[in-house]
């Protein structure tokens, strides 16, 4: 028979691991796999569009709300990002891309970086993230920037 301490000390072992498998979760959402050169800021991108540079601008999240963008669905679902593999596929590893969600803050965004590992893995040189921390209401709509008419 299992003693009174022994079941406690189980018990609280079991608990700290889940514990701990938690927070490695939450720290492997939190780890960002792009550096701050490699960010955007909305400014720029709104000035890019209006004097009708070539850049792509793909939407990673739920929609595309900024014009010209392409919309590809919520990279964190593997249909979404078979589609943005293949839409990249046709492209030049120097081209100019711009990626973005907007869904919520980078922090706990769960589209941002499995669109930026893509990129990554598929050897992509020129890329970048556009950088709504908050979301696209708060960083790019709320600013007055372009938007798609809904």
């Amino acid at each position: 028979m299992i003693s009174f301490k022994r079941t406690t000390f189980l018990l609280r072992v079991i608990v700290l691991v889940f514990l701990f498998g938690l927070s490695q979760a939450a720290f492997a959402q939190n780890t960002e796999n792009w550096t701050k050169e490699q960010l955007m800021e909305p400014a720029v991108l709104a000035q890019k569009l209006k004097e009708d540079k070539e850049v792509v601008v793909i939407s990673v999240g739920p929609g595309a709300l900024i014009p010209q963008s392409i919309a590809i669905g919520p990279a964190q679902e593997e249909k979404n990002l078979e589609a943005l593999e293949t839409k990249l596929k046709g492209l030049k590893k120097d081209t100019e891309l711009v990626i973005y969600c907007g869904c919520c803050p980078f922090e706990h965004c769960p589209n941002v970086r499995p669109a930026i590992g893509l990129l990554q893995k598929m050897e992509f040189t020129n890329y970048k993230l556009l950088n709504l921390p908050h979301n696209i209401k708060a960083d790019w709509l709320d600013k007055g920037y372009p938007k798609v008419k809904l």
